[in-house]
């Protein structure tokens, strides 16, 4: 196999990885911290990515190097923090996705970290249920018109059908699991 059938094989395989995953161009970009259009190029064969990107890419996506070219990753059930994706927004909130493939599933499972006085962007009305346990510190829900405050050691569970907003106004940061249904992140 020469190397520009490589490279279209390469992209190929993340494409349906991507899919796989139910993740648009665009989501896969902001994690792997590149563009849509390399995304797009990349899939269809037009670049090369380096060891480096290759690498992350595989990682966004739920993989490893040697189950990307073996074609099938097989069933993993349990999961280790160096399993782990990590995004870090502007503001320094993190969200970890603790099971990195869990777009392709009905569940997606994060641990969210928001900064002292930080926020999450709105997220607007959606089909689908969202839950969360506050780990540590604490935060105020906003759900629709409704204001919650919840501590550690306390949990929330709405649908969301409305807007819908997490805020940490506290001195200390507050920790949280959160899953979406369907995969929201």
């Amino acid at each position: 196999m020469d190397a520009e059938a490589v490279t279209l094989e390469i992209g190929k395989r993340i494409r349906d990885l991507r899919k796989q995953n139910g993740l648009t161009q665009q989501e896969l970009a902001d994690r792997a911290e590149l563009t849509k259009g390399f995304i797009s190029q990349l899939e269809r064969g037009l670049v090369t990515p380096s060891l480096p990107t290759f690498f992350d890419l595989v990682e966004c996506l739920g993989s490893n190097p040697a189950d990307f070219f073996k074609g099938s990753s097989g069933e993993q059930v349990v999961f280790q923090e160096k399993d782990y994706f990590e995004k870090v927004d502007e503001s320094g909130n993190i969200t970890e996705w603790v099971v990195p493939s869990a777009q392709s599933n009905q569940m997606e499972p994060v641990l969210v970290t928001i900064v002292p006085h930080g926020a999450l962007p709105l997220d607007e009305p959606h089909n689908g249920e969202e839950f969360g346990y506050v780990l540590s510190g604490r935060i105020v829900l906003y759900r629709g018109e409704n204001r919650f405050d919840v501590r550690a050691g306390e949990s929330f569970y709405y649908e969301a059908d409305r807007p819908h907003r997490i805020e940490n106004p506290w001195n200390r940061p507050a920790k949280l699991l959160w899953v979406s249904t369907p995969p929201s992140f």
